[in-house]
């Protein structure tokens, strides 16, 4: 059976990482499907099309703001964007691909800023966002990746005790995150590495943080949990530059194609 690789990896911001490499490093991950978080950017604004690839584009109605866009080798059966709920879809953050064995659903998740304004937000999120997932999940199994803005546990980031109450690490956003995953869904790198250390997706541009891995794992593939047993391998490429984040992936045995 052939394997398929899944790649996502949040850009901050598409054109500023496309005068970064990002054109070499798209070539250079050889994926079958590739999701992009925080685009910034309109479609149109971005002179980039990869040959052999679809592409998929979901922007924020705010200009330079939030946004999705996929790659796919394999044109999928349907695409939606949002989750058909107004107040969550003007930002671009979801974008839903059904292929003949699954759904695969690429987000980025709100961030609840500073001082945790936007966390009442973000709590309304998690939930309209995990029933979409799970309604989904019972028509198909479902591959979600993104950028979810939330560090699970204390080992997927550097200094839990003192982001305690930061963004992406306060125990109502874990607590969600948590709740995605008793309600059938996997963490394929936690999968394959339950006590792996040290292992990051995102880190400040402050204070030197990238080399000296003082980061956070924020950036996820998960699975409907009936899907582990076609998991090959997941993983991190923290050798990747040109974002604040690097590409996570995760490869898995069977074809999101006919």
């Amino acid at each position: 059976m052939a394997l398929r690789r899944f790649v996502s990896w949040n850009v901050n911001g598409v054109r500023a990482c496309l005068k970064n490499g990002f054109a070499a490093h798209f070539a250079a991950l050889e994926a079958d499907v590739i999701c992009l978080q925080e685009t910034k950017a309109q479609e149109e604004q971005v002179d980039f099309a990869p040959e052999g690839y679809c592409a998929y584009w979901h922007s924020a109605e705010k200009k330079g703001y939030s946004g999705t866009a996929v790659f796919s080798r394999f044109a999928p059966v349907q695409v939606s964007f949002g989750i058909d709920m107004p107040e969550h879809d003007h930002e671009g953050r979801v974008i839903t691909l059904e292929f003949p064995e699954y759904f695969l659903v690429n987000t980025y998740t709100p961030n609840s800023r500073d001082g945790l304004v936007r966390l009442e937000y973000r709590m309304a999120w998690e939930d309209a966002f995990r029933g979409y997932l799970l309604a989904l999940d019972q028509k198909k199994p479902v591959i979600v990746c993104g950028d979810m803005n939330v560090a699970h546990k204390e080992i997927d980031l550097a200094h839990p005790a003192a982001n305690r109450r930061n963004p992406g690490f306060t125990e109502e956003e874990r607590g969600k995150f948590s709740a995605l995953l008793e309600a059938g869904f996997a963490d394929s790198f936690r999968h394959f590495y339950p006590e792996k250390t040290q292992a990051y997706s995102w880190w400040s541009y402050r204070a030197r943080a990238r080399e000296r891995n003082v980061g956070w794992r924020i950036d996820y593939f998960l699975t409907s949990r009936r899907l582990l047993p076609q998991l090959t391998q997941a993983g991190i490429l923290a050798q990747v530059r040109g974002s604040d984040h690097c590409p996570v992936w995760l490869e898995m045995e069977g074809a999101p194609h006919a």
